[in-house]
């Protein structure tokens, strides 16, 4: 009884919050648990990209744009745009059980994919991965940042060689330095290492998984990596893929470093300075053999659009992406299927319930997309299509909304971003979630790289200003104690596992509410002429600050 009255108690002050402001429409929290608990169910099969999962998915948003009343907003055929924008993927496959071994002192130590490695499918175009014996390289934290002086690389030869790497960047343990402190740069991203690998001419890169500096756990890495993986077509996919790429355990490179003579902390603590050079693993070699199945295939952003009265060439953007994991390997229970629910069946759901409410209301001066984007997962895939191929201008698009892993639970007190950009977007939301009572708190983990790992960064760093919202640890109910367990279990439990699935006990107010304040702030930027823009020592203001004739 007591837990009973305690749900009733947070329904009426969900309810309260709800009402805060009559003129925004109502969100139907019932709605988007619907929502949810379809789309992460087994019958969509994870939604992986490319599969019956992708074509369910694609049927049941189309479904739903269609019964709110958007118009479709995807590829122009003969004159008519359609529902969806066809993203083409090279898609690859590791063809049965690969075989991975290092051989240490003359000793062959074979590895077990999933367990103590993770390898990628090959994304530079082989058809098949045969490495022999390759002399193994540490080398620190993988970055080479000219405008900080810093160079991990110094000058080292990495043909036919494997480089080994610490992940984050090197300002993570001390909190301080040239990289931003504590807050993630981008060369702390795994997507960067892969890339500089490959421009260093190395035969492929072991990154060294730890929990703190990766913000997931080994599960969440294996779950990632050893499945069917994607990329966007390229005219020279081997300059940003090496042959190799994969991850291994700490517990793994430290036995190796120290069978090489080496200390694993002595040897990090070495990385976290300019005087870093590259550390030879003397008596190590790595070897793998194992043939790729790749083709190319087409997957799917699905598009909705109101179109502007006054200003239609002028376009406000909501994201989220539609796609999870798939079906992969198996948990302890024997469970296949990765749902999705939270990432990002919530997102999705999201993005329908505020085209229902944008159907409903006046029509705004300016355009509004609602755009589900494919591959998210697979490294911001679809986003990064359709900013590299807008359906509609990049130097007109006011915005990007971005919704990724939203809270299903009560309201919270407060609201955040992923990263800590500043921009005039933020402020005008953090004006609109006054009037709710919302405070904005800064990303409690920046070292996370967060503002890199969803679909607004395509946006961003294209100069178009773009966040990506993410719900608040404050619960009105339980506080921040509650907030940051509920955090921390979905975290080390539920991400990117099979348990990520839709709970009877989601009460859906705390999203129903954010998304009022969101609505508000879109609907806020498509009935102005306002043009927000980046802070002026921004990263970003730059490509922003270059299209400015396009929008007088």
């Amino acid at each position: 009884m007591k837990r009973l009255a305690l749900s009733l108690l947070a329904l009426s002050v969900s309810t309260a919050l709800l009402a805060a402001t009559p003129t925004t429409p109502t969100i139907d929290p019932h709605r988007l648990s619907d929502d949810v608990k379809t789309l992460s169910s087994d019958a969509f099969e994870g939604r992986g990209p490319a599969t019956e999962g992708e074509t369910k998915t694609v049927a049941y948003v189309i479904a739903q744009f269609k019964a709110a009343g958007v118009q479709p907003g995807g590829d122009l055929k003969n004159g008519k745009r359609e529902w969806t924008q066809a993203v083409p993927l090279l898609q690859s496959d590791i063809a049965g059980t690969p075989q991975l071994s290092f051989t240490v002192n003359g000793k062959t130590e074979n590895l077990t994919q999933g367990k103590e490695i993770a390898v990628r499918s090959a994304l530079d175009g082989s058809k098949a991965v045969a490495l022999k014996d390759a002399p193994l390289v540490f080398v620190g934290y993988g970055v080479k940042a000219p405008e900080r002086n810093w160079d991990d690389f110094k000058g080292v030869d990495l043909k036919g060689k494997i480089a080994v790497v610490l992940i984050n960047d090197p300002d993570f343990e001390t909190g301080v330095g040239d990289f931003g402190g504590k807050a993630m740069t981008y060369y702390g991203r795994w997507t960067y290492k892969y890339e500089e690998a490959a421009r260093q001419g190395a035969a492929g890169m072991l990154i060294i998984h730890e929990t703190a500096p990766a913000s997931y756990g080994w599960a969440t890495v294996a779950n990632s990596n050893t499945n069917t993986q994607f990329d966007v077509v390229r005219d020279h996919p081997s300059s940003v893929h090496t042959p190799l790429e994969a991850w291994i355990q700490r517990d793994v490179a430290v036995d190796l470093f120290k069978a090489a003579g080496l200390d694993f902390e002595a040897l990090k603590k070495q990385a976290q300075t300019r005087e870093f050079k590259p550390v030879v693993l003397k008596g190590e070699t790595f070897s793998a053999n194992y043939k790729i199945d790749s083709k190319v295939i087409v997957s799917h952003n699905i598009v909705g659009r109101i179109e502007g009265t006054k200003r239609p060439n002028e376009t406000v953007i909501y994201s989220a992406h539609w796609d999870h994991l798939g079906i992969g390997a198996p948990d302890a229970k024997g469970d296949k299927i990765y749902n999705g629910a939270v990432d990002n069946g919530t997102g999705t759901a999201a993005l329908i319930e505020l085209a229902r409410a944008f159907a409903k209301s006046p029509k705004p001066e300016r355009s509004v997309v609602f755009l589900n984007v494919t591959a998210e997962e697979k490294g911001l895939l679809g986003s990064e299509y359709y900013a590299s191929k807008p359906l509609y201008p990049l130097a007109t698009t006011v915005a990007d909304i971005n919704m990724d892993a939203l809270d299903p639970h009560g309201p919270a007190r407060n609201f955040t971003i992923s990263g800590s950009a500043k921009l005039d977007l933020l402020d005008e939301l953090t004006a609109t979630a006054k009037k709710w009572d919302l405070v904005y708190s800064p990303d409690p983990k920046p070292e996370a790289g967060h503002f890199f790992r969803s679909d607004h960064f395509p946006f961003a760093k294209r100069g178009v200003p773009a966040i990506s919202f993410g719900s608040g640890n404050d619960w009105v109910d339980g506080g921040l104690a509650a907030g940051k367990a509920a955090e921390d279990e979905y975290v080390a439990k539920h991400y990117h596992q099979p348990s990520d699935e839709w709970q009877a006990d989601w009460q859906f107010t705390g999203m129903a509410r954010d998304l009022q304040i969101l609505y508000t702030l879109g609907s806020d930027l498509a009935n102005s002429d306002t043009w927000p823009n980046w802070s002026k020592d921004s990263e970003f203001r730059g490509a922003r600050d270059a299209t400015a004739a396009q929008r007088k």
